[in-house]
């Protein structure tokens, strides 16, 4: 099984919105202008936020997704076992094409992010 590199992954996305930004800043700044207010704690904590984004991640199949909302569940405050039932809701969801991603980038994710966490 070739594994992927969760930090390259996140490294890659952070230098691509580098590069949008650098060519579409009004539209950059209004893109951070509206993660930041749906993001932010309200009826539901930030780290719920970020779990449930994990999901969706998973569901979608989006591996930027996955390993973006993985590392800033992490920040948030979720422990791995949150993350990984936040998961395994979406393989419910999903069925087998999610477990593939759960199986694979998301444990990935968990075990090298968990590290900068602890």
């Amino acid at each position: 099984m070739m594994q992927e590199n969760p930090r390259e992954i996140l490294k890659e996305y952070k230098d691509g919105f580098k590069g949008f930004m650098k060519d579409n800043r009004d539209t950059a700044r209004a893109i951070i202008e509206q993660s930041k207010a749906l993001n932010s704690a309200g009826a539901l904590s930030v780290k719920e936020k970020e779990l449930i984004s994990v999901a969706i991640g998973l569901h979608i199949k989006c591996k930027y997704c996955v390993v973006i909302h993985v590392y800033e569940a992490f920040r948030a405050g979720a422990s791995k076992e949150e993350i990984q039932e936040a998961g395994l809701v979406a393989v419910s969801m999903g069925g087998g094409p999610v477990l593939t991603y759960f199986s694979t980038l998301l444990l990935q994710s968990i075990e090298e992010f968990a590290q900068d966490f602890s």
